[in-house]
């Protein structure tokens, strides 16, 4: 398993990052109105993890690998310490994309939301704060 990685690192802003501009369409409404979007943008084009859509698919293309390898393990009744071990690394990889996407989302639409302001802003907030609590509990 490498341990190097093309996301971006918590908090860091890289290269290929997106730098946030004005609000963006996708995570602050114009008119106000909740778009027809489930995820709460009007747009889905320029999601926050946009810049590093590939580096986030090649990592999961990689846990997915690395998913597969411990169900050839189990199947192939190796060593429970071993596949302990797997398991280990296949969360750390996913709580490393879910960090980079977290850092990403915070950086874009959470950012784009705040420079609009209003309940929109509050909105992203709440929200952001919700989901950090949840990878904080998993």
């Amino acid at each position: 398993m490498s341990t190097t990685t093309d996301l971006p690192v918590f908090g860091e802003q890289h290269e290929n990052s997106p730098v946030p501009t004005a609000p963006a369409a996708c995570c602050a409404p114009a008119d106000g109105q909740a778009p027809d979007g489930a995820d709460g943008c009007a747009c889905h084009a320029h999601h926050g993890y946009m810049g590093n859509k590939e580096g986030y698919l090649r990592r999961l293309k990689r846990i997915e690998g690395q998913a597969r390898g411990l169900h050839r393990m189990i199947e192939e009744e190796q060593y429970c310490i071993d596949i302990l071990t797997q398991i280990s690394a296949v969360t750390k990889a996913l709580q490393s994309v879910a960090l980079g996407l977290l850092d990403d989302h915070m950086a874009h639409c959470v950012l784009a939301a705040a420079q609009a302001g209003g309940e929109a802003a509050e909105e992203k907030m709440a929200e952001a704060s919700e989901a950090i609590a949840r990878l904080v509990r998993s």
